[in-house]
């Protein structure tokens, strides 16, 4: 029989896992608008899902392997994550969507957690990816997830940032050279 210190990182990555779906199916009250594609959506999806298997298998396969340390530090970046994400979404009230989304009277947002970064959700999924990864001490996972996520993710960001700059104009333009896209600079703090 196994000590229950196994479970720990498969009780902790289940409960990450489960607070995520659970944020996807939250109903909130937003203004409906023209969704501009579906495919980044749904490969976010089967990314994030194949690295909590992937992640959990191969901590099983392996027969463990638990660290505290490792552990400890995929908690934190799952808990910097949620705690980014929902600032993101209070930030965008009304106007929050998981797809690229622009609405009537769409308003731009650069307070909050927009402010430090251009792109905090996509900032939470990576640490939300890594929290897997530590969490289950998964280090084949997180060296083989990033070559599916950071294409997609790319993708997305181009999208994303093109709705944007159709929609504001030399508002997001100017925004763009004020703000970094992902990683903060010490500019984006001092603001």
């Amino acid at each position: 029989m196994k000590p229950l210190s196994y479970y720990i990182p498969l009780i902790a990555a289940a409960v990450v896992y489960v607070i995520r779906m659970v944020e996807i199916k939250t109903k909130r009250e937003t203004i409906p608008g023209e969704i501009r594609e579906h495919l980044t959506f749904t490969l976010f999806l089967l990314i994030g899902t194949s690295m909590t298997i992937g992640s959990v298998g191969e901590y099983i396969t392996r027969g463990g392997g638990f660290s505290w340390a490792a552990l400890g530090a995929g908690i934190a970046c799952a808990a910097a994550s949620f705690r980014l994400r929902w600032r993101a979404i209070a930030a965008l009230g009304k106007f929050w969507s998981l797809h690229i989304e622009i609405r009537e009277g769409h308003q731009f947002v650069d307070f909050g957690p927009f402010r430090i970064v251009r792109h905090p959700t996509y900032v939470s999924m990576v640490l939300e990816l890594l929290s897997f990864g530590l969490i289950c001490n998964a280090w084949t996972m997180l060296c083989i997830i990033p070559f599916a996520f950071i294409p997609v993710l790319i993708l997305r960001l181009r999208l994303e940032e093109n709705a944007m700059i159709e929609k504001f104009g030399s508002t997001y333009r100017d925004y763009q050279r004020r703000v970094p896209m992902l990683i903060p600079n010490r500019w984006s703090f001092a603001k």
